[in-house]
């Protein structure tokens, strides 16, 4: 295809009526490799006369083309590029990256990635010379440091081994790279380009340290270079001019990005090398060196920083939570924590605590978007960056490792906002103060349970303080509340009254008019479950405890809604049976919701996969509690059939054992197995035979029930040939010379099974079974396997007609004879 009908196809590719963009969408998916196309793609993308949208079309076509074609995953599949025109390609890329704008650059970016993952050094020795030579070039600097991120990023996690290139990268560029930085870090009023590239440098120096810290970086006077030019940027104020009014903008400014790579970087050195139990010289050495002359500087430039909180200033949510990160990891260093110490009080009162207080972030949220609220509070990846969770961190740390005098110190602070809060008319209660305390009692739960005189007022805390918020009419005090009661629910109550107070305010938030409330009811309802010693409490409204859970899995995706249900299942046992099939619809109508929302939005994929997976681990749980009820079984297959052909497939790999356990309750409970039951064995063979070798263990159990239990039918049909594909499988795993002893285990298993229940009806089975088993025997090297392999091929020989003749076998200087 020439380049004008090339443009012509592209610009296709944006066009409003949806035939002629599907045409021209399938031309480029199918379009076969030709002389210059990937170089007539990058002429286009380059091309300033060309309309924006067909460039940026043109640059998703290339990315695309260069991560399936570049190196095919198949060894087989010939390759499509001729290595001319990848040599082209890589000598013109480069130079492009300084002229794109930020939307193409980061498409042709990702392209470089694939590049220099498949080709440096071996087939591209000269990239490190183009990144060399341009950063000596004013012009070019840009697109040399570009590159050199991305190439030091190749190494970020690689063994040690691995990473043999990346010194000679370091070696070369890191004496230009310090220049480079230190005339950046000099230039009066910098603009905000100057942050971009300083951004580019941190980037690079945080994926070379990444594992391991470059021999350069150990002499002392090179790394104090380094180490002066970060402390300067930490300490210096962020410019003020330019910076955007928007929140989420005003984060992702070049000035503040600094910051945080800064903050990363300090982080890194200091837990991963500066640890003085290290036991090599030269890393002692090294942590020695950095705990004198920078743990400390550092430390003071971070409470430098959160000074911010005190007096209303603006620090990114992500640069507190990497400063606080330092902080507590300073607490248990005895030179570090008499520096904090006489500014204790102001970190722990002036700074920690406000972090966390209701704010009117949390306010917006809870207004305008619930879920997203609820999707914050619990997802464990934004725990990663939140400076609240930071700060429960410190708090725990510090009462754990320096708890005489601060936990004191700490629980007078919270009683005094109690007693404010409650001398307080309704129009002045610090309704947010409140809130902030009682996460504080709540994240002390631990500490508090066991120390005196703390442990033994407890009880009385919960009454005067917490129970009255169940019914307070600020919403966020309703949840706090709820969620405090759940971490002290098993503590031993004196007046068993109040713990049947708290649960029932607990069952009664799951029908509160606020989302948040009636999500953290549910969190706090499964302690009072477990705590439950009568249960009786909730047995005569379990139906509608049930109901309400059903509501509320129909509105939110959280793992820890199905956690709460587990408890629930577990602890009614068989009581849950009238139950058990409006539970399954549920779950499964939740878990499509959740696989959908993974699919659909790749920030809430884990937060979504996670509950999916809660899903499958509840239905679990209903199977197993009505084991004694067989013809429940029946009635539940038909919800769970969908869910079960899906993810029995490679689509499933991520719960693929989760699913394997739903198929082994059904295989083995039901009254026997259904045809659409049976329709499932073809799955998990072909799974077996392609990717699924690492769950063999947990195929094994449903194969069992299969053969055991409907023996009659996987020994008639021959449509499907249930006899022929257990063979299949398992010869091809046996006879495997690169599977290791302890992948196979299952195996022999299998054909114990087989033959045991089987018995004679396979005649025709036993000699190709008997050699391979013998064959495996033969070179097996572990004890247990070799006696798995001896009692199937036992099985095999009970099998045998007079006139089959078992070869002998040896076995360690043995012999054993099978008549």
């Amino acid at each position: 295809m020439d380049l004008p009908s090339l443009v012509v196809v592209l610009r296709a590719a944006l066009s409003h009526a949806p035939e002629e963009r599907k045409a021209a969408e399938a031309s480029l998916e199918q379009l076969q490799y030709t002389p210059q196309h990937l170089v007539r793609l990058l002429q286009i993308i380059v091309d300033g006369n060309c309309d924006m949208a067909v460039r940026q079309v043109a640059s998703i076509h290339f990315k695309n083309f260069v991560a399936k074609n570049w190196s095919p995953v198949d060894p087989e599949e010939k390759q499509k590029i001729p290595e001319t025109d990848k040599s082209m390609v890589r000598e013109n890329i480069l130079g492009f990256v300084t002229q794109l704008p930020p939307l193409l650059r980061a498409q042709l970016g990702e392209s470089i990635k694939t590049l220099i993952v498949v080709d440096y050094p071996e087939q591209w020795p000269n990239l490190l010379h183009w990144v060399t030579h341009n950063l000596e070039s004013q012009d070019q600097i840009f697109g040399a440091l570009y590159v050199l991120r991305i190439l030091a990023r190749k190494y970020e996690f690689k063994s040690e081994e691995e990473r043999i290139p990346l010194y000679q990268v370091v070696e070369e560029s890191f004496p230009r790279l310090l220049n480079i930085f230190s005339k950046l870090v000099q230039i009066p009023n910098p603009p905000i380009e100057v942050a971009d590239l300083i951004k580019l440098i941190c980037k690079i120096f945080w994926s070379s340290i990444y594992l391991e810290i470059p021999k350069q970086l150990f002499d002392p006077n090179v790394f104090n270079a380094w180490m002066v030019l970060f402390l300067n940027l930490l300490e210096r104020p962020v410019p003020v001019e330019g910076q955007p009014s928007d929140p989420d903008a005003r984060k992702s400014w070049g000035w503040w990005k600094v910051k945080k790579w800064i903050a990363h970087i300090l982080n890194r050195l200091y837990t991963r090398f500066a640890d003085l139990k290290i036991q090599k010289p030269e890393s002692k050495a090294f942590a020695q060196m950095f705990q004198k002359n920078y743990a400390g500087k550092i430390l003071g430039c971070h409470l430098q920083l959160l000074n911010a909180i005190r007096t209303g200033g603006y620090l990114p949510d992500r640069v507190i939570n990497l400063i606080l990160q330092y902080l507590t990891n300073s607490v248990t260093k005895n030179s570090m924590y008499q520096l904090m110490q006489p500014q204790m009080d102001i970190i722990m009162f002036e700074i920690i605590f406000p972090l966390l207080c209701f704010n009117d972030n949390d306010q917006m949220l809870w207004d305008e978007d619930p879920h997203e609220y609820v999707r914050k509070g619990y997802d464990i990846i934004e725990d990663l960056y939140s400076p609240r969770t930071a700060a429960m961190d410190f708090v725990n740390e510090l009462v754990r490792k320096r708890g005489k005098g601060n936990l004191q110190k700490f629980i007078h602070f919270i009683v005094g906002i109690f007693m404010r809060y409650d001398e307080a008319s309704i129009e002045l209660k610090p309704y947010r103060q409140k809130d902030g305390a009682l996460l504080a009692i709540g994240t002390l739960y631990d500490r508090l349970k066991q120390t005196d005189p703390y442990k033994g007022e407890l009880e009385r805390m919960l009454v005067q303080h917490v129970f009255p918020e169940f019914s307070s009419h600020v919403g966020h005090l309703r949840a706090k509340a709820a969620w405090v009661a759940g971490q002290y629910a098993h503590i031993k109550f004196s007046d068993k009254n109040n713990f049947r107070k708290a649960m029932h305010c607990v069952i009664a938030g799951m029908r509160d008019a606020e989302l948040p409330v009636r999500v953290d009811s549910v969190f706090a309802l499964r302690s009072f479950v477990e705590a439950c010693t009568d249960l009786d409490e909730i047995r005569p409204i379990l139906p509608q405890l049930l109901d309400e859970f059903f509501k509320l899995m129909s509105e939110v995706e959280n793992e820890d809604l199905v956690f709460t249900l587990e408890t629930i299942v577990d602890r009614f046992g068989e009581e849950m049976a009238p139950y058990a099939l409006g539970l399954c619809q549920s779950l499964a109508a939740a878990f499509w919701r959740c696989m959908a929302s993974s699919e659909a939005d790749e920030e809430a994929e884990d937060t979504s996969a996670l509950a999916a997976v809660g899903c499958l681990r509840a239905i679990s749980t209903i199977l197993e509690s009505i084991s004694s009820l067989p013809h429940l079984y029946i009635q539940i297959e038909h919800t769970l059939l969908p869910i079960l052909r899906k993810m029995l497939t490679s689509d499933g790999q991520d719960v693929y054992e989760e699913v394997l356990e739903i198929v082994s309750y059904m295989t083995f409970y039901s009254p026997s197995i259904s045809l659409d039951m049976w329709s499932l064995w073809p799955l998990i063979m072909e799974a077996l035979n392609d990717w699924a070798i690492d769950f063999f263990e947990n195929i094994l159990v449903p194969l069992d029930n299969y053969v055991s239990r409907g023996t009659e039918h996987f020994l008639t049909c021959k449509d499907p040939d249930y006899q022929h594909s257990l063979w299949k499988a398992l010869s091809s795993i046996m006879a495997d010379q690169n599977m290791e002893d302890s992948d196979i285990v299952p195996a022999p298993k299998l054909i114990e099974v087989f033959f045991q229940n089987c018995k004679g009806q396979v005649d025709h089975w036993v000699e190709p079974y008997l050699r391979l088993t013998i064959d495996r025997l033969r070179r097996t090297e572990k004890p247990y396997l070799k006696s798995l392999l001896l009692q199937a091929a036992s099985w095999s020989w009970l099998e045998m007609k007079p006139n089959i003749i078992c070869k002998q076998i040896g076995k360690e200087g043995e012999n054993y004879q099978l008549f």
